[in-house]
C-alpha cells in the first residue's frame, strides 16, 4: 500500500473475529516492523509479548473493561527496559517511552498494511496486567493492542476528524 493511503486508512478497530487467528508468517512480519524501528543510540530496549493462548487472553482481558477486546485472537503487549534505555545527560530524560512509541507505531502501521486490525490501548489496569504477565520491576508496559482480523461485515468509518495542517503548523 502506498504510505499516505496507509496512514489515511488506519483506524482503531473494536470488532475482532475470534475464530480467525493470524497466520504465523503475518504475525512475524508485523512484529518485524517493530524490530526494525529506530531507538535512541540503537539500544532497542523493547520486548514484544504476543498473547495468544485462551488462558492468557482471559487473564489479560481482566486488565481492560471493554468486552470487544475479549474477541481478539492475539493481544500484543509492548514493554521496555527503562534501566537499559538511553538517558540524556543534561536532564536525565529517559528515552524509553519515545523508543516504545516508535516501535508500536511501526507495528500498528505494518498490521494495517497486512489487513490486520489494531487499537492502541493505554486505558488498562497496569497492576492487573503486570501480575498476569509476571513482569519484573524494570519492565515498563507502554501499551497494548489487539491483533486480529475484523469480524465479517465490519466496515471502517473512513473518516478522520483531524485539525487542519494550518491549525497545527508554525513555520519559523
Amino acid at each position: 500500500m502506498e504510505y499516505y493511503d496507509l496512514i489515511k486508512s488506519r483506524e482503531s478497530i473494536r470488532s475482532y473475529d475470534p475464530d480467525r487467528p493470524l497466520p504465523e508468517s503475518i504475525l512475524k512480519k508485523i512484529l518485524n516492523a517493530g524490530r526494525l524501528a529506530p531507538s535512541a543510540c540503537n539500544i532497542q530496549p523493547w520486548k514484544f509479548l504476543v498473547v495468544s493462548s485462551p488462558e492468557m487472553l482471559g487473564k489479560l482481558g481482566e486488565c481492560y473493561q471493554r468486552d470487544w477486546l475479549r474477541d481478539a485472537p492475539h493481544i500484543l503487549v509492548v514493554t521496555g527496559m527503562a534501566d537499559r534505555s538511553w538517558i540524556r545527560s543534561w536532564d536525565a530524560y529517559n528515552s524509553i517511552e519515545t523508543d516504545l512509541a516508535i516501535a508500536m507505531t511501526h507495528i500498528i502501521l505494518a498490521a494495517e498494511n497486512e489487513g490486520v486490525g489494531t487499537c492502541w490501548i493505554a486505558a488498562y489496569n497496569p497492576a492487573v496486567l503486570r501480575k498476569a504477565l509476571d513482569l519484573n520491576e524494570s519492565e515498563v508496559v507502554y501499551g497494548i493492542t489487539p491483533l486480529g482480523y475484523p469480524k465479517p461485515g465490519f466496515v471502517k468509518k473512513g473518516i478522520k476528524d483531524r485539525k487542519s495542517l494550518d491549525e497545527i503548523t508554525v513555520f519559523l
